[in-house]
Formats: C-alpha cells, sequence, structure tokens
C-alpha cells in the first residue's frame, strides 16, 4: 500500500523543536522518513532528548541551537541544517513565545517589539535562508505555525501575540503567491488550545477551564494531533494545497 505522507529522504527543520508541538513534530516527520534538524534556544536537554528518541527508532535528527531574536543566528542554524541534512526540503516555523500577558497600558515598546521579532520576524529570516535551496531544486514546503489568537484576538493580555500571529497569516498567504511559481508551497496551522509548556506557563488552571467551555469536542489538543495536521501540509498528500491556514482546534473556531 502506498503511504501518500511518504518523506523519505527529505530533510526537515523545525524551530522550537524541543518540545510541544515542535517535538512531535519533528517526531511525525521522522516517523514518515525525513531526516529532521531540531532547532532550540534554551532547551539543550529537551531538543537532546527528541534526537536521542528518532535515532533510537532509527532515523536522523539533530539539534541546532539559535536565538530566535538573532537573525544572524537564525541563518546559521539554516546553515547548519542544510549542512548536516543535505537539503532542507520542508520549514516549519514553529519558534516563539507570548513572552507575557500583559494589558495595553503595560505593554512596552520593547515587548512589542521582542514578541514580534520572536513570532513573525523569525519566521521570515528562516524563510528567507531556507528558500533558495527549496527553489533551486524545484521543490518544498513551508509551514508556518500561527494560532487561534491571531484570528480571535487572543486571551487576556495576549494583545501583541495576536497580532503577531495575526500577521503570520497574512505572511503566509504573500509567501505562498511568491514561491508557488518554484514549486515552494506555503501554508500555516493554526493551533487552539493544546496542552503544551506553552500553557503551563501563560495560563492557570482557571483559564483553561473556560477555554474548554467553549470547545465543542469538550477538551484541549495534544502536541500530536497538530504534529499530524502540520506533516500532512509538508507531505506529497497536500500537494495542491496553498496558501491555508488550518485549524486545529477542536471546533473552538469555526470559519
Amino acid at each position: 500500500m502506498r503511504n501518500y505522507m511518504d518523506l523519505t529522504g527529505q530533510g526537515a527543520l523545525i524551530t522550537g523543536g524541543s518540545s510541544g508541538i515542535g517535538a512531535a513534530t519533528a517526531s511525525v516527520l521522522a516517523d514518515l522518513g525525513a531526516r529532521v534538524a531540531i532547532g532550540y534556544q534554551h532547551n539543550e536537554e529537551g531538543a537532546k532528548e527528541v534526537v536521542r528518541q528518532i535515532t533510537a527508532a532509527g532515523g536522523k535528527a539533530v539539534a541546532i541551537r539559535a536565538d530566535a531574536l538573532r537573525s544572524d543566528e537564525l541563518r546559521g542554524m539554516v546553515a547548519e541544517a542544510e549542512r548536516e541534512l543535505g537539503a532542507i526540503d520542508i520549514l516549519v516555523n514553529n519558534a516563539g513565545s507570548l513572552v507575557k500577558r500583559v494589558p495595553l497600558r503595560e505593554a512596552a515598546e520593547k515587548l512589542w517589539d521582542e514578541v514580534m521579532d520572536l513570532n513573525l520576524k523569525s519566521a521570515m529570516i528562516c524563510s528567507q535562508a531556507a528558500a533558495p535551496g527549496m527553489i533551486g531544486r524545484g521543490k518544498g514546503a513551508i509551514v508556518n505555525i500561527v494560532s487561534i489568537a491571531g484570528r480571535n484576538g487572543g486571551g487576556p493580555g495576549a494583545g501583541i501575540y495576536s497580532t503577531a500571529k495575526g500577521a503570520l497569516i497574512t505572511y503566509t498567504k504573500a509567501l505562498a503567491k511568491e514561491l508557488a511559481p518554484y514549486g515552494v508551497r506555503v501554508n500555516a496551522v493554526s493551533p487552539g488550545v493544546i496542552a503544551t509548556p506553552f500553557h503551563e506557563v501563560f495560563s492557570t488552571p482557571e483559564m483553561i477551564q473556560n477555554f474548554v467551555k467553549g470547545i465543542p469536542m469538550g477538551r484541549t489538543g495534544t502536541s500530536m494531533e497538530c504534529a499530524t495536521v502540520i506533516a500532512f501540509l509538508a507531505s506529497p498528500a497536500a500537494s495542491y494545497v496553498l496558501g491555508e491556514t488550518v485549524e486545529v482546534n477542536g471546533g473552538q473556531l469555526m470559519l
């Protein structure tokens, strides 16, 4: 039986790949045959554990550190991934953070710049660095990880984060139009309330309970439920899907 999501022989770079959705995505892509590079900043232990699990299962994986706020380090990460993997056929722009919840009256310009750089600029820089190789080979897939917050404005104090993710949804469409003629597909995945370290840091149990009340499926999602959708968009199974943002939120937001 043919595997329509076969990624054998492809190289994939997942930024923010040391935990949560990024780590699950690295595992799924490796299961489908890809060689994977796991970008990380602080969580070296987590990144090495993902590499260990993939290699123990017979896959190829490397961990590469880069500060998502530094363009030179992001470009260096892409270059190192190309050296290690031979080529980057799949780029998953997953790095990002809310940093902290703040109301308008407490929102400093420095925080605005940091959140925008982490969630939006980093995706642009990594795409800019990886796209030439994809264009040269006439194939490639970029998947940007956005958020339900980019559609609905987010929870309390998440205005800057939701704005950055909303901008990344728009940038996904622009980049898709620009790169499609060269055989490169660009799409996005928009997670809802997913049980990851993100919500352990930024959401209280009471907030999660309130979120779940608005989810028709009556529960939070898992990292793996996002990772498999990301893998679909990166695979040949999604060969005619372009510029889309796929919502993975249990019905919390239906478009």
